[in-house]
């Protein structure tokens, strides 16, 4: 009975900021597992397995950022057609499945999912290995440095800074609300993946964000894609210099050890990145392997 007046009580609330209300403004909404929460009147986030989902609500639709899993994309939109709005484009920060694998729950709502073209060609070239190209729904629309979108009222713009996590991350800044998705080039406390397959680089990495801090203003909220454990995928500018820190600290570490004559296996034996002792060492292996063969690469 306290399940079932939590979800009527959530279903009100949606109802209510569909109508304008004032009275879901930043609310939680907890349901099965996946967490929404508001940011502003019409900017929020989605949280349930995968990268963190944004979504801004226009006139014309709402705009969904990254679609984790078939699943997950699933709940969403059930909690998206509560406020009869309808699916405006979907915009996808890199071509990770835990990014992109929802993209197919939208093939009946819009006509428009907008990556970088290197994102496309990732996940064609992913899909094409895996043979699983029906399962997909691929960019519709790609660009090469930036991209400006005006729906309604809300203005979106996209920025590509270079490679990163891949060769195809992209910032997508909601200028209205001052809020930009990171997607998976700020890992807040949480050891990252480089995929290097993809083109990742992590001393261009250090320069993308260098140039999206810049870029964007010191009062800018970042939506990062993951978060270690306790810790918000909600950043400021201060948090994104942080993990540019880290990622200099990877590659310094890695280089002193290669020096000493370490092999890899030695080196990916390694529990912590100094000054980053008190991070939960679950993943280190995986900055520690591309940092190893970026720096050794020929």
């Amino acid at each position: 009975m306290q399940r079932k007046s939590f979800l009527k009580s959530s279903a009100l609330l949606l109802t209510a900021f569909a109508i304008g209300s004032k009275t879901s403004f930043a609310q939680l909404l907890e349901a099965n597992g996946y967490e929404i929460k508001m940011l502003t009147d019409n900017v929020g986030i989605f949280t349930e397995k995968g990268g963190t989902i944004m979504f801004v609500h226009t006139r014309e639709g709402t705009v969904v950022v990254d679609t984790q899993f078939p699943d997950s994309a699933t709940h969403l939109i059930e909690e998206m057609k509560k406020l009869q709005k309808g699916i405006a484009m979907v915009i996808n920060t890199h071509h990770h499945g835990d990014h992109t694998g929802g993209n197919i729950q939208f093939v009946e709502l819009t006509k428009r999912v907008i990556a970088h073209q290197n994102a496309l060609k990732n996940l064609q070239d992913v899909a094409a290995k895996a043979k699983n190209e029906s399962k997909q729904y691929f960019p519709t629309e790609t660009f090469a440095e930036r991209l400006s979108l005006q729906i309604g009222t809300e203005k979106i713009d996209l920025h590509y800074f270079g490679a990163g996590h891949t060769n195809g991350d992209i910032f997508v800044h909601h200028v209205n609300s001052n809020t930009v998705h990171v997607g998976d080039l700020v890992f807040n406390r949480r050891h990252p993946f480089v995929d290097r397959s993809a083109g990742a680089n992590m001393k261009s990495w250090q320069s993308v964000l260098a140039k999206a801090t810049k870029k964007f203003t010191k009062s800018t909220t970042y939506i990062c894609g993951h978060a270690g454990k306790d810790f918000s995928v909600e950043v400021k500018k201060a948090d994104v210099l942080f993990f540019k820190k880290y990622l200099k600290a990877v590659l310094q570490q890695v280089k002193e050890d290669i020096e000493s004559k370490k092999p890899l296996e030695e080196i990916l034996k390694t529990k912590a990145i100094k000054g980053y002792e008190t991070w939960d060492a679950s993943g280190i292996e995986r900055p520690l392997t591309a940092a190893y063969e970026e720096l050794t690469a020929k």
